[in-house]
């Protein structure tokens, strides 16, 4: 037993290890393509760039500790009330304030298997107890997680489209679902992949969000949304939230002060207005992701259909191997055996000369299955 193991809280001790990136192997090339945190391959908007230049003058002060230009600009471009948009140091930040406002030990929040790891990092950070729901195939099994929701329970958390199965849930689904959530349980909407589900949604003739009228409308749900993915500003860790106005207010009490840096908000500002920037990088992800399932299914590997920009893949043994055979190729993605996935990984939607590059080392690293296996 270690010497701090009796000094730390309940919650530190009982937490797993979670490493956001595997670091590099020995025999690793040094220039690894990282296509293991769905991050943007395409970079910032240029106006956002241009904004971070401009505001590196005011470095030396504090920022708005209420973001309230960029709390102004996102109410006007969702139609909503300043109040009911709070501003974070990223939608994983959010979710900490979330339950750490709601929860505390003897009660829990729900969700399902194979979602969001942060998810019950946050929870357990709290003492709270996650209630984690099997899936139905690789979507969400909702009538189940209705079914788990108890008279303790304060948050159901939905990814919407699931990270990291890349499944999305049909608008008619949620609202039904959200309709029979009892008064006493907030529902956080996570649409981190928004803009990108938004477009793979209207190609295939569905409608994938009515999100924002639960928030007009008063409802007990929180939507999350990021810079991070079809915005390219992950490294500067900014998203927001949009809720009922009071709820909102007790998670401003549990914020860190000057959480979100300026030049975090003058990017976010900046990025919201280059809507070509935006349809450029949703557009190639869609061509991208169809080539890149199509590549896997070709090798024989069992694919499941994205509306993000990832991959889900069962490559049909122990993920982590396969993974390290892909690193001394060049190529680092994520196995998912924290997430209850042990042979799938998931691989982020790059550039079209990165998801070539990610095909070709796939098709040399040993132990690949005969190419009987399609969509």
């Amino acid at each position: 037993m270690s010497r701090f193991f009796d000094l730390v809280s309940k919650p530190a001790r009982e937490m797993e290890d979670h490493t956001p990136a595997p670091r590099p192997a020995v025999g690793t090339p040094s220039r690894l393509l990282r296509l293991d945190s769905n991050e943007n391959p395409f970079g910032p908007s240029p106006r956002a760039m241009e904004a971070i230049q401009s505001s590196l003058v005011s470095a030396n002060a504090y920022p708005d500790d209420d973001c309230t230009e960029l709390r102004y600009k996102l109410a006007t471009y969702h139609g909503l009330a300043p109040e009911q948009v709070f501003v974070a140091a990223g939608s994983t930040a959010l979710l900490g304030l979330l339950c750490q406002t709601m929860l505390a030990p003897g009660l829990n929040a729900v969700t399902s298997q194979r979602s969001f790891i942060v998810y019950s990092m946050a929870v357990h950070v709290t003492g709270a107890q996650l209630i984690e729901v099997p899936m139905r195939g690789d979507s969400f099994d909702l009538d189940a997680m209705l079914q788990a929701i108890q008279d303790n329970t304060r948050l159901v958390f939905l990814a919407n489209p699931n990270n990291p199965t890349g499944t999305m849930l049909e608008a008619a689904d949620v609202y039904k679902f959200v309709a029979a959530v009892p008064g006493h349980v907030v529902v956080v909407l996570d649409e981190a992949y928004y803009e990108f589900t938004e477009h793979f949604a209207s190609l295939r003739g569905l409608e994938y969000t009515r999100s924002l009228e639960y928030v007009r409308a008063g409802a007990g749900v929180i939507v999350l949304r990021t810079f991070s993915k079809a915005h390219g500003l992950a490294g500067l860790r900014i998203g927001y939230g949009l809720g009922p106005a009071e709820l909102l207010t007790y998670c401003a009490r549990m914020r860190n002060s000057f959480a979100v840096s300026s030049l975090a908000l003058a990017a976010a500002e900046a990025a919201l207005d280059d809507q070509n920037h935006i349809g450029g990088v949703v557009s190639s992800n869609a061509v991208q992701a169809a080539l890149l399932q199509e590549g896997l299914a070709q090798l024989g590997y069992r694919v499941v259909p994205t509306a993000a920009n990832f991959v889900y893949c069962d490559v049909a043994e122990e993920a982590a191997g396969w993974a390290e055979r892909m690193r001394k190729e060049g190529v680092s993605v994520r196995p998912l055996a924290a997430w209850g996935a042990p042979n799938c990984i998931r691989v982020t939607v790059g550039t079209p000369e990165q998801n070539q590059f990610f095909l070709s080392a796939a098709r040399r690293i040993p132990g690949a299955p005969p190419r009987t296996i399609v969509i």
